[in-house]
């Protein structure tokens, strides 16, 4: 666990952290919104959680303080998703290799996004093999809340039982929001979604959409021409009426794009950082309604 005393404390207090010697809690820190939302419900009163990155932020884009990077080493875990954050990569090998839970570690993977155009593109990516966005199926997410809880528990041994039954509660709920997502895509006149960025392989994995990616896995990276005029000749191609842009990225691509095949835009949330007013679960929710109007769906 956490423990800091004397003249360290006090500076990582006025940092605005939070330790096991004040809280008398296990620390757990959470590389970015969806972990921390499940490390919350799952561990709920019992640990304290620590966000590494601020709401607002392109998690892809995380530079590390040096207080955060001690606060890493000190954590009695680190649960986040090898192959988003280079930093927090970087950190845990360096200074919780033993504490680490790299969350697609505990689900199924799928291969990386990858076209001929892509190798330019993939700044950051280049040896990563899958697709980290393991976040984005909620059937993922239960598997990952039971393994959290397990996780919890070694760590916790005297709160084991709280854990495990908020894990399966928790487990139980992205349960039927799953359900709901994939009775409401079911019978939909359109099944290609394009996006900004490749962020979506496991949501049109589970419910059996094709997604089409202006950018690669890297919001940040620019599209070639070759891999914009693909997209429009697919988009052109499967009809598609709706080109979806992201919060956190410049829409200015997508909005392009969207004029040149006659389709409007929409937000699709890839919910790297917390939606306005709400939680994982809305933010998935309010997903799905923007996907049933773009897709058709009945």
């Amino acid at each position: 666990m956490r423990f800091i005393a004397g003249s360290a404390l006090v500076l990582t207090a006025a940092c605005g952290g939070t330790t096991a010697a004040e809280s008398g809690k296990p620390v757990v820190d959470a590389a970015f919104f969806p972990l921390q939302w499940l490390v919350e419900k799952v561990g709920g009163p019992d640990v304290t959680v620590e966000g590494l990155t601020k709401p607002g932020v392109e998690p892809h884009d995380l530079e590390l303080t040096p207080q955060q990077v001690a606060g890493v080493g000190k954590a009695s875990l680190v649960v986040y998703v090898k192959g988003v954050q280079p930093a927090v990569d970087e950190a845990v090998a360096q200074h919780a290799a033993d504490r680490g839970f790299d969350a697609a570690s505990a689900v199924p993977k799928i291969d990386a996004p990858h076209d001929e155009h892509a190798e330019e593109e993939e700044h950051g990516h280049e040896e990563l093999f899958y697709d980290p966005h393991i976040w984005l199926d909620p059937s993922r997410m239960a598997t990952l809340a039971t393994a959290l809880g397990g996780r919890l528990a070694e760590i916790d041994p005297a709160h084991e039982a709280a854990y495990k039954e908020r894990a399966k509660k928790t487990a139980a709920e992205l349960g039927d929001l799953d359900f709901k997502m994939a009775t409401g895509l079911m019978r939909c006149a359109n099944r290609t979604i394009v996006t900004a960025h490749t962020a979506f392989g496991y949501l049109a994995n589970r419910y059996k959409l094709e997604q089409v990616g202006i950018g690669g896995i890297d919001p940040d990276a620019e599209p070639s021409p070759a891999r914009l005029a693909e997209a429009a000749r697919i988009a052109k191609e499967k009809k598609v009426t709706t080109i979806f842009t992201e919060e956190l990225v410049s829409p200015k691509v997508a909005e392009v794009l969207a004029s040149e095949v006659g389709a409007k835009t929409a937000v699709l949330n890839p919910l790297e950082s917390p939606p306005q007013g709400g939680d994982y679960i809305s933010g998935m929710t309010a997903n799905l309604t923007e996907l049933r109007t773009a897709l058709g769906c009945q």
